[in-house]
């Protein structure tokens, strides 16, 4: 009974972390084999790399991958520059009513994005950012949770190098860019992982936006490859889906250090 004990919670664990995983590993197993092996799981079946060259010529991957990373780059400066500005702001500067902006900016944490998606169509078409880039990111722009991160973050920062700075003549700004963006670098890497990994993954709103390859990108690129009008192929579409999912392992797998210190740093922040 001792031993369950002690173990009961790292054996939970590890069972946890194989149901998460499963699915991907089928993935992987599926892309590989033909479909009759990959189904009945048969171990001793070759491998192949025909799935990957047929789901490739099935769609403009290409084009999918460029829109992809254009849309969370765009994102990810938007939001740098958003969530620098009103951390930095709610932080360090003094004005009227801040407490009260600061509850009403934290209260748009409970608020999902789905539910505000007619009323962020409505305004994509008024402005004509309906199927762009642009009209993807922008509703995202905006984030509550990088405020939030970005004010903890910048109210750490000691007081003596805010004061250092502006006996050395260094303005508003200044002082924002040399002294507490440096600071927060921990913090802004946290969150940058955190940003572009969920946007690489949006699919609803993105789905709703667009119209043309032009603008699609990859989660809403393999939802069609994968559309039953377009034949079910498991062991194909295994392979679109691991050429999707790729790049977010390849750089988790890189920088897996970094992210867990970053996360741990903007933790104690």
């Amino acid at each position: 009974m001792r031993w369950i004990a002690r173990h009961i919670e790292p054996l939970l664990a590890i069972a946890l972390a194989i149901v998460w995983i499963s699915p991907l590993l089928f993935a992987f197993w599926a892309a590989f084999h033909h479909v009759s092996d990959a189904v009945n799981f048969r171990l001793t079946a070759p491998w192949t790399l025909a799935n990957f060259a047929t789901a490739w010529d099935g769609a403009p991957w290409l084009r999918y991958f460029l829109n992809s990373f254009l849309l969370v780059t765009s994102i990810l400066i938007g939001q740098f520059v958003l969530v620098t500005l009103a951390g930095f702001a709610f932080a360090q500067v003094s004005f009227r009513g801040k407490d009260v902006l600061f509850i009403l900016v934290l209260l748009q944490l409970f608020i999902l994005p789905e539910v505000l998606i007619v009323e962020n169509y409505a305004v994509a078409v008024q402005l004509g950012l309906l199927d762009t880039i642009l009209g993807i990111g922008a509703p995202y722009m905006a984030s509550a949770f990088g405020i939030f991160l970005m004010r903890q973050a910048f109210k750490s920062v000691p007081k003596e190098l805010d004061e250092a700075a502006r006996v050395e003549g260094c303005s508003l700004i200044g002082t924002l860019w040399r002294v507490y963006v440096p600071a927060a670098r921990p913090t802004y890497l946290a969150y940058a992982l955190v940003s572009v990994s969920t946007h690489w993954n949006n699919f609803l709103w993105p789905l709703i936006v667009t119209n043309t390859e032009g603008s699609r990108p990859l989660t809403v690129g393999l939802s069609i490859f994968g559309a039953p009008e377009n034949g079910v192929d498991i062991s194909v579409i295994s392979a679109a889906t691991v050429m999707v999912v790729a790049p977010l392992l390849i750089l988790f797998l890189v920088f897996q250090r970094q992210f867990i210190q970053a996360f741990l740093r903007a933790g104690v922040k």
